[in-house]
């Protein structure tokens, strides 16, 4: 149920869900409410007054009396009626507009389409007739009669290996002659079903398949109940190869010594299996119940995963084992699965621009579309397309770790603790600051860092080089191991009981990543003799590209400015691309019309590329004219220093 909260004195007024944090709903509404502990109740900042209306709220911090007279705290309470709250009189007038996104019907509708629940993995129970002296065929023909009975115009299956045909004899008495078998679907529609597997009994209540993204930071998996086409369980984790470095370049170093590919290989392996376990827990069925994996990665990392040498992919001309994958038992890498369980990777398309951009784009259906089209798949390894249905073109740019934590010294994943928003008082520079699940801040994720950014920059605490200004007198500004930095929380309201920081050397990195990003849109669309004038639609995927805070993005320099109703978002569209073809495999079969169309350009080799690089290295960019919204507002907050 929708409710209001009406801010005053400002007279801001926002709707949101009944059951909604009200620091919550304040940073929705763009008001500043000053708050240090992330929104676990210590600190006792963020207090406002209730006028009107019912809001539920803890105790922490607050005297009976003072609950009497109506105060409350934003970060203890949440709405359940219509609302009206007072903020302290030094908060007033400080709304901000906000643009957060998140995933919405209008991405999910127009982007992916429509699917039909048939997957590419089928369990087929048949009761056989046991054999007699006038009916005694070989058990595989009897079973392959069953099959094709009623369906004469199916082409007969195919079997899948000698393992088969070992133990069908006994399965089929065992049973019997009651069993189910695993008819897996043809790659292409002229090609014949295939039985991977005979189950004893009617299993066909159990059907189940694992979508995978395999990043170079983090895994993430979905168990989905083909039977409906429904998702069951969900997990994710951090790739295990982190520690042999952050960055696809590290690895494939790495890889080079003695035993490195194969402890890079178990790893990821082991990151999968954990994922596996946790999914399966949840909904209570064994791993051996999953009878597909559909999976996507980088190229460094689909290489890695399956154990194939990626030296060559680093050196020139960047040349990979291969693009195609071929169709692989898991439980042969290793993966937690039945013996006839088959795993696919999505085909990659250079050595750097891979599975998971193809899996993305065939998500989103760019392929199909006549409108042109940026799409930015925001990680360690951004990855960029550009195009429609007649053409693609491709190209990555290596990013960094930095929009996942990486290489930012309170760095860390979207988890519990992490701060995920930010904005600061323009006057005496104190923070509103709420954490993923309003507990004790631990550290910073990616969307957080964007915004602390964002806000630094707009209240001049940093310059446009990413600098922090030592003329400013304020004890949150002080000189540390990295340089200078600004204290986003002291130790007293902090998880770990130490200052949380944002350094120099993290805004260098920041600054270092989203340059990358920006300057491989521009030298993209250069090749194809476009600017982001002629871009019809803005697709941004990637972990956290479906919380983006859209705003603060382009004012620090990740995307371009241009018109905000042309951006959709569409979160982990490897994910969801691996999702779709779990569920559908005529959707699955599309796949291929994807990497006949996309063509690979390498950044490395384009000296226009470095150029934009280097422009780029600025808050938003060297070239404000690119930036005409943000030129304006920095303007405006310089004029009113």
């Amino acid at each position: 149920m929708k409710r209001t909260v009406q801010f005053l004195p400002d007279n801001v007024t926002i709707e949101v869900e009944e059951g909604e944090n009200l620091l919550t709903a304040a940073a929705g509404a763009g008001v500043f409410i000053q708050a240090s502990c992330g929104g676990d109740g210590v600190c006792g900042k963020c207090r406002v007054k209730l006028e009107a209306g019912e809001l539920a709220s803890g105790e922490k911090r607050l005297r009976p009396e003072e609950r009497a007279q109506g105060y409350r705290l934003a970060c203890q309470s949440t709405v359940t009626s219509d609302v009206v709250v007072r903020l302290p009189d030094g908060e007033r007038g400080l709304r901000k507009p906000k643009t957060t996104r998140a995933i919405s019907a209008r991405s999910m509708t127009s982007l992916l389409g429509t699917w039909e629940v048939s997957p590419p993995v089928e369990k087929r129970f048949l009761q056989l007739p046991p054999p007699t002296i006038e009916d005694n065929i070989p058990d595989l023909q009897r079973l392959l009669r069953a099959i094709k009975k009623g369906c004469h115009d199916c082409a007969e299956p195919t079997y899948d290996h000698p393992q088969l045909l070992r133990k069908l004899p006994f399965i089929l008495r065992k049973a019997n002659w009651g069993v189910t078998v695993i008819l897996l679907r043809g790659k292409r529609a002229e090609e014949p079903d295939r039985i991977i597997a005979v189950e004893p009994g009617d299993t066909t209540g159990k059907l189940y398949g694992l979508a995978v993204d395999i990043g170079t930071t983090t895994v993430c998996g979905l168990l989905l109940d083909l039977n409906r086409g429904k998702i069951i369980a969900e997990a994710s984790a951090y790739n295990d190869q982190i520690a042999y470095g952050e960055d696809v370049i590290s690895r494939i170093v790495y890889s080079q010594r003695p035993g490195g590919l194969k402890a890079l290989q178990e790893r990821v392996v082991r990151t999968m299996n954990a994922i596996i376990e946790r999914v399966c827990k949840k909904v209570l069925i064994n791993p051996s119940d999953i009878s597909y994996i559909m999976a996507a990665g980088n190229t460094v990392m689909s290489h890695l995963f399956l154990g194939l040498d990626p030296k060559f992919i680093r050196e020139a001309p960047y040349v990979p084992t291969c693009s195609q994958f071929p169709l692989t038992r898991a439980a042969d890498l290793g993966v937690y699965a039945h013996p006839s369980v088959r795993l696919f990777l999505y085909p990659s398309v250079a050595s750097y621009v891979g599975g998971d951009i193809i899996s993305g784009v065939h998500a989103c259906q760019m392929y199909r579309h006549p409108e042109l089209t940026l799409f930015i798949d925001i990680g360690t390894n951004g990855e960029i397309v550009i195009g429609n249905q007649d053409w693609l073109v491709c190209a990555a740019c290596s990013a960094g770790p930095a929009f996942e934590g990486g290489g930012i010294k309170f760095g860390m994943r979207a988890s519990s603790g992490a701060i995920e928003n930010f904005h600061i008082h323009p006057e005496t520079l104190e923070p509103m600051i709420i954490t993923i699940g309003h507990t004790k801040p631990r550290g910073i994720c990616g969307s957080g860092l964007i915004s602390i950014v964002a806000e630094l920059l707009e209240a001049r605490v940093i310059d446009q080089q990413g600098k922090i200004r030592r003329d400013l007198d304020h004890p949150r500004i002080r000189a540390g191991a990295d340089g200078y930095e600004y204290v986003l929380v002291w130790g007293k309201d902090a998880l770990a009981g130490q200052d949380v920081v944002i350094t120099e050397v993290d805004l260098d990195n920041l600054i270092r990543a989203k340059g990358a990003m920006y300057a491989g849109y521009q030298t993209l669309l250069e090749s194809v003799g476009m600017t982001f004038a002629d871009l019809e639609r803005v697709i941004l995927a990637g972990n956290f590209g479906a919380y983006i805070d859209l705003e603060r993005a382009i004012a620090i320099g990740l995307l371009p400015d241009i018109d905000r109703e042309r951006f959709f978002f569409l979160g982990n569209a490897s994910l969801t691309g691996a999702q779709i073809s779990l569920i559908d495999h005529h959707r699955f079969r599309e796949r291929t019309e994807v990497s006949k169309l996309m063509t690979n350009m390498e950044l490395s080799e384009s000296p226009d590329f470095m150029n934009h690089y280097m422009a780029a290295l600025f808050l938003p960019h060297t070239d404000m004219g690119l930036f005409p919204t943000v030129r304006e507002k920095l303007s405006a907050m310089k004029n009113a220093e």
